[in-house]
């Protein structure tokens, strides 16, 4: 569901990037009175644990698409919603930057999307509902799969009214809507399975950890470091290994685009802010794609005859290799900066 720059307008992509600049500002200032030693390195493998997350693609059975979990919703519960909103805008920020995924002047889009639904609509108002004073596994689980998926269809609508409302590509709203929503119902549904076994392993393990909605029941015997050295260890494994199998289908957002166009990709209006961010993103992204950048060659003005081909195309981005290292690095640069937010506002925290 990551929105590229074509879909936005300059206008709908400034509105969208103030709205996310705002709440990042209250999430770190509310953050700042609240954040404890044990959230700074959970925001930080967390946020990990989603990079590696984000990248595994898996496949929506007889339609042709494919999805990822987008894990505000395990942010949300498990940090909190001013935590989780900091965190998501970490990871989606690293893939911008430097996996070209998802465009810069869309990245306020991406962000509110992923990170504002989830933390702010969902959690309070259908997880903590839900849950209520009397948590036990089978209320976590079904207000984690309920909220999930609502917070899902809420950022999927919220790609609709932005894509629309810019009004530089052909996009009907009707059509746009009837599949976006269906199709990240599915995804959804997906998500919440997996929010629902992480929230539960977390509830065994480690029940105060559960950003108070568990605060009726004691903290267990199993160390918040044990906790985070298991994220940690599952986002390497993830996005290091796992991320080779990830389906080649494009996701909801793609799907419902070429459903709708014909194509994959739309083509806007593009003004001269689309052209210059798309050329610094070029220039930053060093692994576009989660892969190698493949070699610019000038064969018109090179000297050196161009070398002749076996008959098989050279793997793209690197093949598997290009995935692991992308998945690695990804994780950790995640990691790095989730936690050096989190203890900066530790830091300076007036507590």
């Amino acid at each position: 569901m990551h929105m590229a720059d074509a879909l936005i307008s300059p206008v709908i992509g400034g509105v969208m990037w103030s709205a996310t600049a705002g709440t990042i500002a209250y999430c770190s200032s509310k953050l700042r009175k609240e954040i404890d030693d044990k959230k700074i390195p959970l925001m930080g493998v967390l946020g990990a644990f989603i990079f590696a997350a984000q990248m595994i693609n898996f496949t929506i059975p007889a339609t042709g698409s494919s999805g990822h979990l987008g894990g505000g919703m395990i942010l949300a519960i498990l940090l909190g919603p001013h935590a989780a909103f900091l965190t998501i805008a970490s990871v989606l920020t690293v893939q911008a930057l430097f996996f070209a995924d998802g465009g810069l002047l869309a990245l306020g889009c991406n962000i509110f999307n992923l990170g504002f639904f989830p933390a702010f609509i969902a959690y309070p108002l259908i997880y903590k509902k839900i849950v209520g004073d009397q948590a036990s596994p089978v209320r976590i689980a079904v207000a984690a799969v309920v909220s999930a998926v609502i917070g899902l269809e809420l950022g999927a609508l919220g790609v609709v009214f932005e894509t629309v409302f810019s009004g530089i590509s052909s996009l009907p709203f009707s059509t746009f809507v009837v599949l976006m929503l269906p199709i990240h119902l599915a995804i959804g549904i997906v998500e919440g399975l997996v929010t629902a076994a992480v929230i539960s392993f977390v509830y065994k393990a480690r029940p105060d950890i559960l950003a108070g909605a568990l605060s009726t029941r004691p903290g267990g015997h199993f160390p918040v470091r044990n906790i985070a050295l298991s994220f940690l260890l599952v986002a390497l494994i993830t996005g290091g290994i796992i991320s080779w199998f990830a389906s080649e289908n494009p996701d909801g957002l793609e799907w419902t685009i070429s459903k709708v166009t014909g194509k994959q990709e739309v083509e806007g209006q593009e003004s001269g802010l689309h052209e210059t961010l798309a050329s610094l993103q070029e220039k930053v992204a060093f692994l576009p794609e989660y892969g190698f950048a493949a070699p610019k060659i000038d064969t018109a003005h090179s000297p050196v005859a161009a070398p002749e081909t076996t008959g098989e195309p050279a793997e793209e981005g690197g093949g598997k290799l290009g995935t692991s290292v992308a998945g690695l690095v990804g994780g950790l640069a995640t990691l790095l900066v989730a936690g050096i937010i989190g203890f900066l506002l530790k830091k300076f925290s007036p507590v």
